[in-house]
Parts: structure tokens; sequence; C-alpha cells
């Protein structure tokens, strides 16, 4: 899975959900960013490292169990494997949104 079809995922699950109104950063450090300005409507995924409310900080591997069901994120989070740097409050929203 690459970064694209993340970001494609990640689309179809933002489509869905309740407007977050929030810029979110997923950081997979050498393998590549994905930025969601979801302050628009529909939200803007791109690849830039921009300044967000909230950046996620994990392996892209990590990330992808997330997606696919396999990795619960809050377990992931308490072993290390998932960094958060921002806002808590919206880390939970985004959880409920990738989970479904």
């Amino acid at each position: 899975m690459s970064l694209d079809s993340i970001s494609d995922q990640i689309k179809q699950k933002l489509q869905f959900a309740p407007p977050i109104n929030a810029k979110i950063k997923l950081d997979f450090g050498d393998e590549g960013i994905v930025f969601i300005d979801a302050t628009q409507n529909p939200p803007e995924i791109s690849d830039s490292d921009d300044e967000a409310d909230l950046t996620l900080i994990t392996k892209l591997d990590t990330f992808k169990a997330i997606v696919a069901g396999t990795q619960d994120p809050n377990i992931a989070f308490m072993m290390g494997k998932l960094k958060i740097k921002g806002s808590m409050g919206l880390a939970m929203k985004l959880n409920a949104i990738l989970e479904d």
C-alpha cells in the first residue's frame, strides 16, 4: 500500500464523517507525509509539510494496519508505535473516523 492509496482511503472515510475542521499531518518519517486540510469541504489531501493542529508520527506499516483494522490505534499509542503531537481530542475524533 502506497501513500497514494492511504490518501484515497482517508478521503473515502472523510466523505462520510462529520466535519473535523482541522489540519492533520501524518508523518511516516522517511516514507513520506500525508497532510489533510479538513478546514475545507471536501478536505484537501496533499504531501505538504505544513503546520497542523494534530500530527501523528508512526511507521507506514503501523498506519496501514490501523486503517485495515488489524491494529488498535490506542494499543499502538500505548506501545510507542504511534506518537501524537497536538490535540488529543482531535486524535480521538480521527481515531473514530479511521476505525469505521
